[in-house]
């Protein structure tokens, strides 16, 4: 699924856009500042109902309007329609899928899949754990069609007993409660999980060694308590200490995907170049794995691509997701470092942002 049209209105330094881009590979040159990310962020925006760049979504609202409007069409028969907007005055979102105003974001999320590759992506190596089970769950949600269920009611779940363990003095009966309730549910989130990572690993080693080839690396995943002993055995044993924190401390709000390079931490190990390319194997290996097991295609946003990789790993990544079938919109500040990287029989649609007179940048198509 590829989207066959962009229009977006009100979007930080953007003059409006309407935009036809090619269902495989499409390339934003322009200078610094020019608006290039800010185009990746609006799709980011379309499909996550979130950005990348600000927390605050009202900071992606142009300075002198009043709201946002992103809207997109994905192909097929027939093709299904998405938009987003968003209000400076109002903080909740206006979602629309397929015309349908009682849209919720989850069915936005499942309808366009998007892995984004950017500076930040280097968090999951070099960040918290929260980042790396972002990345683990929403491949599980993707391919596992049970898996939101099982997660909103965990959370639900957590969230009541962190609320005991601050009130003071415990009620063991209620507290019995929301642990029996977190250990189910947090024991069929670590099956989803675990099933998904056994089948995922495979597709990752298999990607990492066509862009790192002679990498040691090794990815494991945690589940977030001890593995011998089962969540609700955990979660009762550590009431006195989860108290004394003030929130529980094991389960699968703790899980984490291990990266490591003989054992050690892959970030201390690896150069900057090297770990740009692990995380790019991770974040097409999600990609890959999608295709192989849903028969879907993600979309992809990645930002600056020429940086930190030479011309052989560019090329290596860029024969790789031309493989995968999918559609990519990349951004390069000289057009020249992509142009002929592709096959020729690869759909290539080039695109130039452009500052303009009126203090607002123009997107033009090139060929």
């Amino acid at each position: 699924m590829s989207l066959t049209l962009l229009n977006f209105n009100g979007l930080r330094n953007l003059q409006p856009i309407e935009m036809s881009p090619s269902s495989r590979i499409n390339i934003i040159s322009g200078s610094n500042s020019s608006g290039k990310t800010s185009l990746l962020e609006g799709i980011h925006i379309l499909g996550m109902g979130r950005s990348f760049r600000t927390r605050q979504l009202k900071n992606a609202i142009q300075s002198d309007q009043p709201y946002m409007t992103l809207y997109g069409r994905l192909a097929g028969e027939p093709e299904v329609t998405l938009g987003v907007r968003r209000l400076r005055a109002q903080r909740e979102l206006e979602l629309r899928l397929k015309g349908d105003k009682n849209t919720r974001l989850a069915q936005l999320v499942e309808a366009m899949p998007l892995q984004l590759i950017n500076p930040d992506a280097f968090r999951l190596l070099e960040g918290s754990p929260a980042g790396r089970r972002e990345f683990l769950d929403w491949g599980v949600f993707h391919v596992k069609h049970d898996f939101l269920g099982i997660w909103k009611r965990t959370r639900r779940a957590l969230k009541h007993r962190n609320a005991l363990l601050r009130r003071g003095r415990i009620q063991p009966q209620e507290m019995a409660v929301w642990e029996q309730e977190l250990a189910s549910w947090g024991e069929q989130m670590d099956t989803l999980r675990r099933a998904w990572f056994s089948e995922f690993l495979p597709v990752f080693e298999e990607t990492l060694k066509v862009l790192l080839p002679s990498s040691e690396l090794s990815l494991h995943y945690a589940r977030g308590w001890d593995k011998q002993r089962s969540l609700s055995s955990v979660l009762h044993d550590s009431r006195a200490t989860d108290q004394q924190m003030g929130f529980t401390q094991q389960g699968p709000q703790r899980a984490d995907l291990r990266i490591r390079v003989n054992k050690q931490p892959a970030v201390e190990v690896l150069s900057r170049g090297q770990q740009k390319l692990v995380v790019s194997a991770l974040k097409l290996a999600q990609g890959r794995f999608l295709e192989r097991t849903a028969q879907r295609h993600c979309i992809y946003l990645i930002d600056d691509l020429p940086a930190e990789l030479d011309e052989q790993n560019r090329h290596q990544f860029c024969q790789l997701l031309e493989d995968m079938q999918c559609q990519a919109f990349i951004t390069s500040v000289e057009s020249s470092a992509l142009s002929s990287t592709w096959r020729t029989n690869t759909s290539v649609k080039m695109f130039h942002v452009k500052h303009s007179d009126q203090g607002l940048s123009q997107l033009v198509q090139v060929s």
